[in-house]
This record gives structure tokens, sequence and C-alpha cells, in this order.
């Protein structure tokens, strides 16, 4: 990057950070550090509600998504107005009436300690991990631009989010993430227009749509049903439903964003605002992706995008056989350059025939381009085994840094950091007050001043912090970072629904039963994720119903367990 870059980086992280630390104050007791005194409007709620969803992985995976695989990951969100709508309804008004501090305070008001105790662990293990994943992304960014091993990068940007969480709490979180979601959107708009300005001069926007739909990008609804295909309307409808349901009713990590609320009404508008934009957002940005896939059919991209690959490669024994694949490679994009060329000519002129014969002449330039790829990767693993050959994390960043002009460079890895900071710093203070509220607090030391509920609050921020830092060191084995964080959800986000949803709605079941059907239902689950018996986001219906199914046969056999506390059902 340039000077400029690194000065437009610098002072857009540093503004933020100061921002949300002026606005938050000093936080004298843990209901400031924890829900920021339930005082946010309804825009600060949805805005934070999206900063916490929209992590780095977003903006640095969504794109790549699309520039390998298409447009069909949008349909992953098609259960999420559905999902706000029952939120809003049940959700929302049982948690502000009760004062919580986390979810899983209602499940023991509800059930039982030892459910709380077990929804809680699964919450922990499950936001845990994911925050690694999120720390790991930005440093990506890091590594890339420096040229040194991602674990540097991954333990100076998981201190910088720690520190910032530890000291400012909940309401400097949401106040940073209503000006980063500005900054956000502002950014991805000019990265779009950019795309298109830099595309040849007789290439236009529908140009590249229609190029990138000849190649299989444009494939945004697939109405086949499938319970192999991760991505089609019904898994996205279904599936997703119950995913964005889990995800924003029962992750505390979401819950603790309207919980900041200063009423139900504005939570829930809040939530509303949240599933009104979020489709058109995440379209956009893979949008984004579909077009930079179009500028490299006229543009020669590197036969691997993770520059830090590529260069231990190219100092090993292997260089000679990897150059020469690069020779190839330079060959085959002129070919594939002609054949696009051709192709866009054949849509002027509207001639059905020379469309399909340059369809076909890119197509197998592709396919050529693609075997090229394949055997730069397996000289990458017989140089390394350990080496990460999955580089859709890399496209859009590649992208950024080569061919977009200074001072946007710097404002648009800046996103990518604000987006990071948001979501782990949330999680973070997410899992310090659910590992604090649920289990310090109820099981540990339940006489304990207030000062020490802070101070604690504070010691398990640092505490998840430092051990989801060790996560993003292992987070580059996971492939693409959006599918990966999304799949690990799915392990968990059923089981944990599907108790929620027996707390709300079946009020005859009592405590033991939703216990063990809740460990029957993770143990069914992990066996179908290992053993990959459906797509990823069926799990979470199917976690949710063997919950509610199984807690039901056994409240038949178990009338005499644990019954509701009056006056919480």
């Amino acid at each position: 990057m340039s000077f400029t870059d690194w000065i437009v980086l610098a002072v857009t992280l540093l503004a933020i950070i100061g921002y949300g630390l002026w606005k938050s104050g000093s936080n004298k007791n843990v209901d400031q550090f924890l829900v920021g005194n339930r005082s946010l409007p309804w825009y600060a709620v949805g805005l934070s509600v999206m900063a916490t969803q929209a992590s780095a992985i977003t903006f640095l995976s969504a794109p790549g998504q699309a520039y390998g695989d298409g447009m069909r990951f949008v349909q992953f969100y098609f259960g999420l107005p559905l999902a706000m709508i029952v939120l809003c309804i049940t959700f929302v008004p049982i948690f502000h009436r009760l004062k919580v501090y986390t979810a899983y305070e209602y499940l023991e008001q509800r059930f039982d300690l030892k459910t709380r105790v077990l929804t809680s662990f699964l919450f922990l293990v499950q936001r845990g991990l994911s925050t690694g994943i999120t720390i790991y992304a930005p440093s990506i960014i890091l590594s890339t631009i420096l040229h040194i091993d991602t674990t540097y990068t991954t333990l100076a940007i998981g201190g910088l989010v720690i520190f910032y969480t530890v000291y400012g709490g909940t309401k400097a979180v949401s106040y940073t993430q209503m000006l980063q979601m500005s900054i956000i959107f502002l950014g991805m708009f000019f990265a779009g227009v950019m795309v298109v300005k830099l595309l040849p001069n007789n290439v236009g926007f529908v140009d590249a749509l229609k190029l990138s739909g000849k190649l299989g990008r444009m494939n945004v609804i697939d109405w086949k049903f499938d319970p192999d295909n991760s991505y089609n309307v019904w898994s996205g409808l279904i599936g997703g439903f119950f995913l964005q349901l889990s995800y924003f009713g029962t992750d505390q990590s979401q819950v603790g964003r309207y919980l900041t609320g200063s009423s139900v009404a504005q939570s829930r508008m809040g939530l509303i605002m949240n599933g009104l934009i979020k489709i058109p957002m995440q379209f956009l940005i893979l949008l984004i992706g579909v077009l930079v896939f179009a500028f490299y059919q006229f543009n020669k991209p590197p036969v691997f995008f993770n520059s830090y690959e590529v260069d231990r490669v190219k100092n090993s024994s292997y260089a000679p056989q990897y150059n020469a694949i690069e020779q190839n490679h330079a060959r085959v994009f002129e070919q594939r350059k002609v054949a696009a060329q051709n192709l866009v000519s054949a849509f002027e002129s509207d001639d059905e025939s020379k469309i399909a014969s340059a369809k076909t002449e890119l197509k197998k330039a592709d396919t050529d381009a693609l075997q090229l790829r394949k055997q730069a990767v397996a000289l990458m693993k017989k140089n390394n085994a350990a080496a990460d050959t999955n580089d859709t994390n890399y496209v859009f960043l590649s992208f950024v840094t080569q061919y977009l002009p200074q001072g946007l460079i710097g404002l648009l890895i800046a996103i990518v950091f604000l987006a990071s900071m948001g979501s782990t710093a949330s999680a973070l203070n997410s899992l310090a007050s659910t590992s604090v509220v649920d289990i310090y607090k109820r099981v540990i030391n339940p006489t304990a001043s207030d000062r020490n509920y802070l101070n604690a609050s504070r010691l398990a921020t640092v505490i998840w912090g430092v051990a989801s830092i060790g996560m993003a060191l292992y987070a580059g084995k996971l492939g693409n970072l959006l599918e990966a964080v999304n799949q690990l959800g799915s392990y968990l986000y059923g089981t944990i629904l599907g108790v929620f949803v027996v707390a709300f709605y079946l009020k005859h079941i009592k405590g033991t039963a939703v216990f063990w059907a809740a460990i029957i239902s993770e143990a069914i689950i992990c066996l179908m994720g290992y053993y990959e018996v459906v797509a990823y986001l069926w799990l979470n219906a199917i976690g949710c119903l063997v919950v509610v199914i199984v807690a039901s046969v056994f409240n038949m056999f178990n009338r005499g367990s644990s019954t509701a506390t009056p006056g919480y059902e």
C-alpha cells in the first residue's frame, strides 16, 4: 500500500475506536458494561445487529465466494425476514419484560438451572470457535500487505479488539458499530463503481453480468429441492429460517445487541431494519464478486490469489515447475481474453449462433485455466502439506490492493478491519456476559458485589479473547471463512433453538425432558454433520425438531420432573 493508504487506514481505525470509547463513558457497574443501561435508539440497535453479523468475513469472503461459485449464496438469507417477524412477536417482549442480561437466564426461570447451564455452554463453544474465525479474516489482509505470517497479524488484531472491548463495554461496541456500518456502506458502493469503471471501454455493466452468467456466476435462484445442495430456495427458506431464528433469538452476541434498546418498540424496529436491509446488502456484496470475476476475464489474474503461499513455493525446489505453470497460465489467459471479447461482440450483434460459439470458446479457456490452477495447488501441497490451498478469501483483497486508486485502498481495508472489530467485540462481550451471568454469578459466586461482577466480566473478556486468538491461528485450514462460520454454527444452533421453542410454545414440557432432548439432539447432529448426511443448513431445522420431538416423548414418561416457575410461562 502507499503512504496515503496507510494514513487513511490509521486515521479511520483510530477515529472509530476513539469515538466508541468517548460515547461509552466509564463503566461503573455490570449493567452499563453488559447492556449499556438499555438506552439505545432503534437505529443504533439495527446497525449494531447488522454489524455483529456482517463481520470481515462478509466483506472479505463473500466476493470470493461469488467469484468461484456465483450468486447462489444469497439464498442463504431468504429465511431472515420471517425469522425477524417471529423474534419481534415472541422473543423480544419476553426478554425485555424479564430484564435479563442474557437469553439463557430465561431458561432457568422456565425450566431449571441445568438446562440454563447446558444451553449457555453450547453457546460458549459455538461462539468461542466462531470468534476465532472473525479475528483471522483481517489478519489475512495484514499478512498479504506486510508479507509476514498470519500468526503475527492475528496476535496484533486480537489484542487490539480485546483492549477496547474490555475498556468500553457494550456501549462502546454499539456506538462504534453504528459509525462502522455507515463507512462500510459508502466504501463498498465505491468499490462496486470502481470495478465497473476498470472494465474495458466496450464492456459495460450489463455486458459484465451477461458474460458472468454464461460462465454460471449469475445463479441467484435455484428452485430444485435437493437436501444435498446447501444453497437453493428451500434450504434458504427452511434451513435458513431456523438458523437465523436461532442466531438472532438465542445467540447472546445478537440478543445482547437488541437488549440495549430503550424499549420493546426500539428493539423491534432495529430488528425489522436488519431484516429489510440484509438481503439487498448481501446481494450487492456478492454482485461485486461477480463483477470482479468479469474484470479478470480481461485482466490477467494470478494463478493463485494467496501471495504468501505463492512466495513459499517460488522459494522452494519446485520454483521451476511453478514458473512453467505461470507461463502456461499467461498463454491461456490471452486465449480467454480473446474469447471474452468475442462474446461481448456477439452480445452486441444479438446473433445466437455467435453467442453460442463464443461461449464454448470461453468455457474451454476457463477449463484450461482451472486445470493449471489445480496443478499449482498440487505443487504447493508437495512443497508443504499444511499449505492453505483455498484462496477465495484473497480474491477481493488481491483486486483491491492491485487495481484501486490510492486512498480508496486504505478505506476498503479499513472497512474490513472495522467489520472484524465490530463483530469480534460483540462476540467477546456476549461470551463475557454469558460466562459471568449464567455460570460465574449463578453457580460459582452468587453473592459477590456488583464491582466484583464488573471485574469478572472484564477478565472473562480477556480470557475469551485469548481463546479466540488461539482458534484464529487454526482458522486458515477451514477453507472459505464465510461458509466455515455458518457450518460451525449449524452444528449447535438447531439444538439451542429447539430448547427455546419448547420454552416459549410447549408450556407443559419440563426441564429434565428438554435437557436430555438437547443432549440427544446434539449427538445426532454431530454424527449427521460428520458423515455429511445432508447439506449443513438443514442441520438447523433437524436439530430444532429433534429437541421438540424427543422432549415431548421424554415428558410423557417423566412427569415428576421439575416444573416451570410460576409467572414466567
